[in-house]
């Protein structure tokens, strides 16, 4: 990997003031050496130098909940109730093989990648974007997802999860981790979900589980009413145990929360669950465009960024809204939680990696952080617009370079 110094109008390192006419300086290594004000960064004669003008850098995006796997699928789901979604979610999936999988995880990287994003928090059961992401030198974890609602099948989805980590491990290492994910409540039994999170802890894998998701979510394990709750009637399904709990305070009854536990979506939380997440130490993946989309709600984020809850953004998958745009979910996490234009810049950088456990190494522009970076060309708006009220307002069609360790893996044509 060759050095390489980068410079532009604006320099957005996340921890610490933006800095006019800016530069950031990469060591050959793949981390950062140098930043500041570009008269004051070093120019070794040796390394390849880039002015990009009227451009702000900032630190690469942290997309903390997708489904690369599913890359392909959008548009071609109709149902507007969230279980028949799920089920017509499911039969889709059947429409595909490995390489297909894998062929559409490549192509979500990609995407990922042309907006901006460099590390990436996936849930799947293929395998497929622990595959992809390795393929291409990436950085991220892929969730290995587990399923189960009849209490009986627990020891066998546990022991069938243990073999496919075990296979995946050859795809592991540099920047991409494995970590397990028993899917939601309206999936997985309550003791599946004490196995594995009992597992995963022994094995120091991360857990992603999607929680608190839609109403009929809560219905199911709050009074064993609504559509999952009789969809688990119909199949002989012993209803959740124990009954009246909302999906937070069930979680952790059952001993799945903790600071290894990335909570997915959250919507339908009230203060008492914004507590027990805090108290535990658990991070959620805010999803506000697939939440949207789907009519769950919004989720209380103001709230939890002022309990200390570590809070990060997610695209979801293309099934959901058609599209992974990290900067559109920024905007409306924004909206949502009247948030300012650097807060939002912060939580899907700085917070996906804080989210995730990995902001010793990435997230914000500074000195020994990997040089995951993005180049997005900014407009004149007139007025006092701040450097990230500019980058906010721009579009994909505004990027032009996603750097993952200060290589290359989008430039803009």
């Amino acid at each position: 990997m060759r050095a390489r110094r980068l410079a532009a109008r604006w320099l957005i390192p996340v921890e610490g003031a933006p800095i006019e006419y800016g530069a950031l300086l990469i060591g050959p290594e793949g981390r950062v050496q140098s930043i500041g004000p570009d008269s004051a960064v070093p120019r070794p004669s040796h390394v390849l130098a880039e002015d990009f003008g009227n451009a702000a850098i900032l630190p690469g995006l942290i997309n903390t909940h997708t489904h690369l796997e599913l890359t392909g699928f959008a548009g071609q789901i109709q149902e507007p109730d969230f279980p028949d979604w799920i089920r017509r979610l499911r039969e889709l999936k059947t429409t595909r093989g490995p390489a297909d999988y894998i062929e559409a995880a490549r192509r979500g990287l990609a995407a990922c990648y042309a907006g901006g994003v460099t590390t990436i928090a996936d849930t799947g059961d293929s395998g497929a974007a622990l595959q992809a992401l390795a393929e291409s030198g990436g950085s991220g974890v892929a969730y290995q997802e587990v399923f189960g609602p009849h209490p009986d099948q627990s020891e066998q989805s546990l022991e069938g999860l243990r073999e496919r980590i075990k296979g995946m491990g050859r795809w592991a290492g540099n920047r991409v981790r494995i970590g397990v994910s028993p899917h939601a409540p309206y999936s997985v039994s309550g003791p599946l979900f004490r196995a594995v999170a009992a597992w995963s802890r022994s094995e120091s894998l991360p857990l992603a589980v999607h929680i608190a998701e839609s109403p009929a979510e809560t219905d199911l394990l709050t009074r064993g009413s609504g559509p999952f709750a009789d969809a688990w009637r119909a199949r002989g399904i012993p209803l959740p145990s124990p009954p009246g709990l909302s999906p937070v305070a069930w979680m952790a009854q059952h001993e799945v929360l903790t600071a290894q536990t990335l909570c997915i979506h959250a919507v339908q939380i009230d203060g008492a669950d914004i507590r027990v997440l805090a108290d535990s130490g658990a991070a959620v993946a805010h999803c506000p465009l697939s939440n949207e989309a789907h009519h769950h709600g919004a989720a209380p984020i103001g709230d939890m960024l002022r309990a200390g809850i570590r809070v990060g953004i997610g695209t979801d998958s293309e099934v959901s809204i058609g599209r992974l745009d990290m900067m559109a979910e920024a905007r409306a996490a924004r909206a949502l939680a009247r948030l300012t234009a650097e807060a939002a810049i912060e939580l899907c950088t700085l917070g996906g990696a804080r989210a995730l456990g990995i902001a010793g190494q990435t997230g914000s522009l500074s000195v020994g952080k990997w040089g995951d970076c993005v180049v997005m060309r900014v407009r004149d708006a007139g007025g006092e617009s701040s450097p990230a009220e500019l980058v906010l307002a721009g579009s994909s069609a505004d990027l032009q370079l996603t750097c993952l360790g200060g290589r290359d893996v989008y430039r803009a044509l």
